[in-house]
């Protein structure tokens, strides 16, 4: 069964949004551990969340996907902004180990002037410093559009920052179909080709999710704009080959398209159509 999701609110709480997935016929889903753009997380409810993963193992939920909030920018050059990125990771990284299992997903964030060296150093230093040997969470860097000094626009930015980080058994690769292709990836005509480049970078072993988005715009782009499935440049024939690639197609799937829930419901049941 193809394992797909996609983006839900944590307002009402864990177990509620496990009944929303369910719903719409989803086996996974990711949500935002506070708001998108910053803020306190949702006070801890260790009933809310047990629900959550009574009704995960019930179901057969692949891996959920806690997304940390967009303004996280580890790579900044203002210490303010890296100590509320480290105290954003530490406060998130506390929650999940109530949800055993989960991946963390964030972006790498922006080197803002002070170049990709540098920045790549400072993302390092604090998972070094956050990362524990015993934590059941594993922390996933997202593939990024590469718009202005945004890091992960390619796959070689993304091994720097893994070859980095000591404890490499709690980090991975969440890829993005739309920032891959407004990146510079040719995952339309040439999607073997991009995967064998990923393998040799990276490694497909360090890959355990995938958001998958059409783009607003053309391959190499680099402006990052979702687009509903179908209806972007990268098409639906494209979206065919990646979910049932065998490299791909076991991985947990999630929609953040600009949809409402029945929209997110017909997306899922078109691609589990395609899913052979």
């Amino acid at each position: 069964m193809l394992n797909i999701g996609c983006h839900l609110s944590v307002s009402k709480g864990y177990a509620h949004m496990g009944n929303e997935a369910l719903s719409i016929g989803a086996s996974t889903f990711q949500f935002f551990t506070r708001n998108p753009r910053g803020g306190k997380a949702r006070k801890l409810d260790e009933e809310d969340i047990s629900d959550l993963q009574k009704m995960k193992e019930e179901y057969n939920f692949a891996p959920l996907i806690a997304h940390a909030p967009y303004t996280l920018n580890p790579a900044s050059a203002d210490p303010k902004v890296r100590n509320f990125a480290y105290m954003i990771i530490e406060e998130d990284l506390a929650i999940l180990e109530y949800l055993p299992g989960t991946l963390y997903n964030f972006h790498p964030g922006s080197h803002v002037g002070q170049g990709v060296d540098k920045g790549i150093e400072l993302i390092a230093e604090i998972l070094n410093d956050l990362l524990k040997p015993q934590q059941k969470t594993k922390v996933l860097l997202e593939t990024m559009a590469g718009k202005g000094s945004e890091i992960g626009g390619c796959f070689e930015e993304l091994k720097a920052i893994l070859d980095k980080v000591h404890l490499t058994e709690h980090i991975g690769v969440c890829l993005d179909t739309c920032h891959v292709y407004d990146g510079g990836y040719d995952i339309v005509e040439n999607l073997e080709e991009v995967l064998e480049k990923f393998d040799d970078i990276i490694g497909l072993h360090r890959l355990y999710a995938i958001h998958i988005n059409d783009s607003m715009n053309h391959m190499g782009s680099h402006k990052d704009r979702h687009a509903r499935i179908g209806e972007g440049k990268i098409g639906i024939e494209a979206m065919e080959r990646i979910i049932n690639h065998s490299k791909l197609r076991d991985l947990p799937f999630i929609l953040e398209t600009p949809n409402d829930l029945s929209g997110y419901q017909k997306e899922i049941e078109l691609l589990r159509s395609l899913y052979r």
